[in-house]
C-alpha cells in the first residue's frame, strides 16, 4: 500500500471501520440490480422490476438524509441499528411476497420501506472527518480511499448479485445484499471508539443542512451526474444486447468503474494546492466531455475504452465533492450533508435510467447515449452557475475560522 494510505490507517480503529463500511456499502450496488433480476426471473415483467427499483431509489432519497440527520444528533449506533433492522425486514418481506406471487401493491410497500437503508458511506466518511479534521492532506487521502472502496463495490456488487440470482435462486441476490447490510452496520456500530460524537439538540439550529447554498449547488449538480450514471448503465445493457452479447454488459460497466477506481487511487497520492472548488468544476466538466465519445463507439471494445477514459474523472470529482461538503456544511450536520449528495445521485440515477430507457425504446441503443451527454452538459452548466457559491469560504465550526482564512489566502497565492 502506498505511503499516504499507510499513514491514514495508522489511526487506531481505522482499518476496522473502513472494512465494516465496505460490507455495509455492498447493497448499494447489489440491491437494485438484484431486485430487477429477481422480478424478471419470477414474473418476466421488466416494467414491474424497473418500477420497484425506482421506488427503492426514491424512497432512499427521501429517508436517507433524515436518517443521517438523526445520526448527527443521537449518534451512529443509536440510530443505524434500528433503521437497518427495519430495512432488512422490508427486504425480507419483498422477497417473500415476490416468491409467493403476492399482489403488486405489497411489493411496492416493502420496496418503499426498504428505502430507509442508511447511507453507510457517509457514516464512514464522517469517522474519517472526525479523525483528520485538522489535517486536510490525510483527509483528502482518506476520502480517496473511500472512493476506491465505492468503485470496488460497483465492480463486484452487480456481478455477485446477478450471479447468485441466476445460478442459485432468484431471491439470492437481494437476500445476500441484505445480509451484507446487516453485518456491515452492526460491525461498524460496534466500534464505539471511532464513532463521531453526536451533537446535542441545542446545537442543531438553522434547519436542514440543505439550507447551505454551497450544498445546494453540489446536490443539484449531482442530480445531473446521477442521470449520467443511470443513463450509461441502461444504454450499455441495451447496446450489448443489440450487439448480441448482453452478458458482456456487466464487464463493460466494470471497466467504467475500474477507470474511476484507478484514478481515485492516484488522486489520493497527490498533494494538491489551489481551490477545491476549481478542481471540482474541472472534474464536472471533464465528466461531461467524456460522454461525447460514447455516441461514436461502434462496437463493445471501443465502448469499453471510451467508458474507461470516462471513468477517470469520476472518483477525483467525488473526492473533491466530499471535501466541499465539509467546507460548506456545519460540523453538527456533516453526516446529513454528505448523505444529501448521495440523495442527489440516487434521484439522478432514477431519472437518467427512465429517460435512457425511453430513448432506447424509441430510437435504439446508440441514440440512448444522448441522455448521458445531455445530463453531462446540464451538470456542467449547474456547476458553472454555482461556482461562486462554492468558491466562497463559509464558517462551519470545523477546523476553525483562522485556519480556514489562512488556508484560503495560501490557496489564492498558489492559484
Amino acid at each position: 500500500m502506498p505511503s499516504p494510505y499507510r499513514t491514514i490507517f495508522a489511526a487506531p480503529g481505522s482499518k476496522g471501520f473502513s472494512a465494516a463500511g465496505f460490507f455495509g456499502r455492498m447493497p448499494l450496488s447489489m440491491l437494485g440490480i438484484g431486485v430487477v433480476t429477481m422480478i424478471s426471473q419470477l414474473t418476466g415483467r421488466y416494467g414491474l422490476a424497473g418500477a420497484l427499483t425506482a421506488t427503492l431509489a426514491m424512497a432512499a432519497a427521501v429517508f436517507g438524509p433524515q436518517v443521517s440527520r438523526l445520526v448527527d444528533r443521537y449518534g451512529q449506533r443509536r440510530v443505524l441499528r434500528p433503521f437497518t433492522l427495519v430495512a432488512v425486514a422490508a427486504v425480507a418481506g419483498l422477497l417473500i411476497c415476490a416468491q409467493q406471487g403476492a399482489p403488486d401493491w405489497t411489493l411496492f410497500v416493502f420496496a418503499a420501506a426498504a428505502g430507509c437503508v442508511p447511507s453507510v458511506g457517509s457514516m464512514v466518511r464522517a469517522r474519517w472527518a472526525a479523525i483528520y479534521r485538522s489535517s486536510s492532506r490525510e483527509l483528502h487521502t482518506a476520502y480517496s480511499w473511500e472512493s476506491i472502496v465505492d468503485e470496488v463495490c460497483f465492480i463486484f456488487g452487480p456481478i455477485i448479485s446477478i450471479g447468485l440470482s441466476t445460478a442459485w435462486f432468484p431471491e439470492a441476490g437481494p437476500l445476500i445484499a441484505a445480509l451484507f447490510l446487516l453485518v456491515g452496520v452492526f460491525w461498524l456500530t460496534a466500534q464505539r471508539a471511532t464513532e463521531p460524537v453526536p451533537h446535542p439538540k441545542s446545537l442543531h439550529t438553522g434547519g436542514s443542512a440543505l439550507r447551505s447554498p454551497g450544498l445546494q449547488v453540489l446536490v443539484a449538480t449531482f442530480v445531473a451526474t446521477g442521470a449520467i450514471f443511470g443513463g450509461v448503465d441502461v444504454v450499455t445493457v441495451a447496446f450489448a444486447e443489440e450487439s448480441g452479447k448482453k452478458a458482456a454488459a456487466s464487464l463493460v460497466l466494470a471497466v467504467y468503474a475500474l477507470g474511476s477506481c484507478l484514478a481515485g487511487a492516484v488522486f489520493g497520492l497527490l498533494h494538491l494546492k489551489g481551490r477545491p472548488a476549481t478542481r471540482w468544476l474541472v472534474g464536472v466538466c471533464a465528466m461531461a466531455v467524456s460522454m461525447i465519445p460514447l455516441l461514436l463507439a461502434g462496437n463493445l471494445p471501443l465502448l469499453a475504452v471510451a467508458l474507461f477514459v470516462a471513468g477517470i474523472s469520476v472518483a477525483p470529482t467525488m473526492v473533491t465533492t466530499m471535501a466541499l461538503v465539509e467546507a460548506h456544511v456545519p460540523r453538527t450536520k456533516l453526516t446529513e450533508g454528505m448523505t444529501w449528495t448521495s440523495t442527489g445521485l440516487a434521484v439522478g440515477v432514477a431519472l437518467g435510467s427512465s429517460a435512457a430507457g425511453w430513448v432506447v425504446d424509441a430510437a435504439g441503443a446508440k441514440a440512448g447515449y444522448a441522455v448521458p451527454v445531455a445530463a453531462g452538459a446540464l451538470a456542467a452548466a449547474v456547476a458553472f452557475l454555482g461556482y461562486r457559491r462554492l468558491a466562497k469560504p463559509v464558517p462551519t465550526g470545523g477546523r476553525g475560522e483562522d485556519e480556514r482564512h489562512l488556508r484560503t489566502e495560501d490557496d489564492e497565492r498558489v492559484a
